[in-house]
């Protein structure tokens, strides 16, 4: 029976109205306060930010990505320099995935572009095929041909040495019918028991391992999914896959996976991290999220603002040719405090790095004051309230 003596989940606080609640998650590099948002970190690092920038925007907690870390430099390197923590310079929490998005992404696309219904078919799909072992894919580097496989996850995970690490698991998109997605997750639970009795071989306390919610769309595929997870001696729940075709949708898939999880452990949505989806799922007891979104954002000239419709800025545009005011008045960020919106509009112009630095820091400084916004709320028992404050242009 797996247990996790180096680790913690504790409610703080429970709103009155909704499912939003505070809590304290402790690992041995150090603790987390919840809601809370991870910055992704997928190859070991952020682009256009250091691990110095993340703590000054307030980031406790980041995510690595085990597929392409398995490619390069590999997991056995990182280890050799001692785990992703010291290799990478980050002395605070880590999570790592499972590679079992790769799974999805490199055979159907990004939920993303399942999300908007532009699933890019020109390119051939780098995966190979999914069996009852594993997944069998060629790299995108070399175009080797490669094997994940729940105890090889693992593995990798703990070579990488990250705090909290997750089974692994196949991501269904959308556009597979009920059949397909019922074996996919009898699967994906029998992959789970496998990365289960690998982590109990060797993780002596180091780390903590969450399982995944799959089932789609369908709502008795999702309480079949919690049943899984629930019975079973993880330490966190972590809901996955496509969540829908639309935003209505996926608000009414995360639902159905809430509905029936338990809720003593934290709570991890893979891959969402929109403005409206954490103050969304943030309502409906979601703990933690991640994102590649606001990082991505700021590198197109991007730039996240409470004020603007759609909460973008694209600094781009000729209207902030000569504009002197500050990026955003509402941050404290110091690319708000120190420069304006012309000279970041012409750093874009130009093609200096500085530009891409600077709103980097401004979007992840950006997300931090939300999630801020959130906790102060929930301790306060003004939650609803505060996002209907939000909200208000």
């Amino acid at each position: 029976m797996t247990d996790y003596p180096n680790f913690g989940f504790q409610i703080l606080k429970q709103d009155a109205q909704t499912n939003a609640r505070l809590g304290h998650l402790t690992t041995p590099h150090g603790s987390i306060t919840t809601p809370a948002f991870i910055f992704c970190a997928t190859k070991a690092a952020i682009k256009a930010a250091s691990p110095v920038d993340l703590r000054n925007v307030g980031a406790d907690i980041i995510l690595a990505n085990t597929y392409h870390l398995m490619l390069q430099p590999t997991a056995d390197l990182i280890a050799q320099m001692g785990g992703l923590h010291q290799f990478m310079g980050w002395n605070a929490p880590m999570l790592t995935d499972s590679g079992g998005f790769q799974v999805f992404s490199l055979g159907h696309g990004s939920v993303a572009e399942e999300i908007k219904g532009n699933r890019d078919l020109k390119s051939p799909p780098m995966l190979k095929k999914i069996t009852e072992e594993g997944a069998i894919f060629k790299s995108y580097l070399d175009g080797s041909t490669q094997v994940l496989t729940p105890e090889r996850s693992m593995d990798i995970q703990r070579k990488l040495g990250a705090d909290l690490i997750v089974m692994f698991d196949e991501c269904t998109p959308f556009h597979v019918d009920k059949k397909y997605t019922s074996d996919s997750l009898e699967r994906t639970h029998r992959w789970g028991d496998r990365c289960l009795k690998e982590f109990e071989k060797e993780h002596a306390g180091k780390q903590a391992l969450y399982g995944i919610l799959q089932g789609g769309v369908y709502e008795d595929l999702r309480e079949q999914a919690a049943e899984y997870v629930n019975s079973r001696p993880f330490f966190g729940n972590a809901v996955g896959g496509s969540l829908g075709a639309s935003k209505e949708q996926m608000y009414e898939v995360a639902g159905f996976a809430m509905k029936y999880l338990r809720k003593d452990r934290p709570t991890h949505l893979l891959g969402i991290g929109g403005v409206e989806d954490i103050w969304h799922g943030v309502g409906l007891g979601i703990d933690t999220f991640d994102c590649v979104a606001p990082t991505r954002m700021a590198r197109h000239a991007g730039a996240l603002v409470r004020w603007e419709k759609g909460f973008k800025l694209n600094l781009r545009n000729a209207r902030f040719r000569n504009d002197p005011n500050p990026l955003d008045h509402e941050c404290d960020c110091p690319a708000c405090q120190t420069y304006s919106r012309a000279y970041i509009h012409y750093l874009f112009k130009a093609e200096e790095i500085l530009g891409l630095q600077l709103l980097t820091i401004h979007n992840m400084r950006f997300m931090m004051r939300l999630i801020e916004t959130i906790r102060i709320a929930i301790k306060e028992d003004r939650f609803l309230d505060a996002k209907k404050a939000w909200f208000q242009i």
